[in-house]
């Protein structure tokens, strides 16, 4: 039987955090609009871990504001389309990949960007999980609409939510965050619910956090497969859930330029501007046991390719750009991981720019 390789898309896939730059272009300043929703998404699902909530609900959270700002289905797509920016050697990978393994993408963007990538990678749109919606279904009226608008405005004006590390209550929090965070309750949970567009944030199911290992179960019970067969890919919050999942199973985890989250609640961390080495990583559990991976990859180098135990599709192409560009495996550890969340998360910034390598 044919191993499952699984991927989150943002970050091991592609550059964009496409939901935070969509809000950024349409929505006046978007951009803190999102930062500031994304980090109340942190709170509530990995500090407070409010019951009901996943990680990525952000997602739907931004909705009811990209509407009052008048965004379409069609806008979403075409914006989509035009700002894909992929991680090197993608389409390359995900075809070599697909030929050694059953590949599927899980991903938390929206379905309109997920068609865009699939369209520029080749890849089958029928093997992916993600956020379906259509925003053209939802009324809006024009009080609402202005509501909406002001929302966003004071929004925009809040400072950005900190998380302290040891974080486990509201009481943790700063007075002026728990102000904030007390705000936001008011205004997602109280507020546009009232609203003819809340129903939005009630019929739309973002794939992140638990959602995201229910697709996983959902592929490998649609495949006949077991979870040790599976290798996951992922690279932020959204994926601690599934990450847990396979991990717990005997699968494979991998944090491709991960977050301190991803590095966390994975075993491998990778480092890495192209995804040749994803494939590398893939094409050596396609053929060996998980314990054999981790046995290889602990010896992780330049000489180390130029072995039996490499295939040469990934083996040629990393070879060429030893030792310059040469991609950063590691193994995670009780004892390294603190360096490689460092590591990870400042790399992530480097890949990706420093307002998406921020976010959760």
């Amino acid at each position: 039987m044919k191993r499952v390789f699984i991927s989150d898309c943002e970050g091991p896939i592609s550059k964009n955090d496409n939901a935070f730059e969509m809000t950024a272009s349409f929505v006046p300043n978007g951009d803190r609009v999102f930062s500031l929703t994304s980090k109340y998404d942190d709170v509530l699902a990995d500090v407070l871990k409010r019951p009901g909530y996943n990680s990525g609900d952000t997602l739907k959270l931004i909705l009811p504001f990209l509407k009052a700002f008048n965004v379409t289905d069609e806008q979403m797509r075409d914006f989509s389309a035009s700002n894909l920016v992929l991680i090197a050697d993608s389409r390359e990978s995900l075809k070599h990949i697909r030929s050694t393994s059953d590949a599927f993408i899980v991903s938390t963007s929206y379905e309109h960007y997920i068609r865009a990538l699939c369209g520029a990678i080749g890849f089958p749109f029928k093997n992916t999980y993600c956020t379906r919606l259509s925003l053209n279904k939802y009324n809006l009226s024009e009080r609402e609409r202005l509501q909406l608008r002001d929302f966003a405005k004071k929004i925009a004006q809040k400072p950005i939510i900190r998380i302290p590390s040891s974080a486990k209550s509201i009481l943790d929090f700063s007075g002026e965050d728990r102000e904030t965070i007390g705000w936001l309750d008011e205004v997602f949970w109280k507020d546009i619910p009232s609203m003819s567009i809340g129903k939005v944030l009630a019929e739309v199911t973002p794939v992140g956090g638990e959602q995201k290992a229910e697709a996983i179960r959902t592929v490998v019970k649609r495949l006949g497969a077991q979870l040790t067969d599976v290798i996951y890919v992922g690279d932020s919050i959204t994926d601690v859930e599934a990450f847990k999942l396979v991990r717990d199973n005997g699968g494979i985890t991998v944090s491709f330029n991960g977050n301190q989250y991803a590095v966390r609640s994975a075993e491998i961390a990778i480092m890495s501007e192209t995804n040749i080495v994803t494939a590398f990583v893939a094409d050596l559990f396609s053929r060996f046991s998980k314990r054999e991976v981790i046995d290889i990859l602990q010896d992780w180098n330049c000489e180390a390719l130029d072995t039996d135990l490499t295939s040469e599709f990934g083996a040629k192409r990393l070879f060429k750009i030893c030792p310059s560009a040469f991609p950063k495996v590691k193994i995670v550890t009780s004892e390294n991981e603190k360096t490689l969340v460092q590591e990870s998360s400042e790399f992530r910034k480097k890949v990706r720019g420093q307002a998406i390598g921020r976010l959760g």
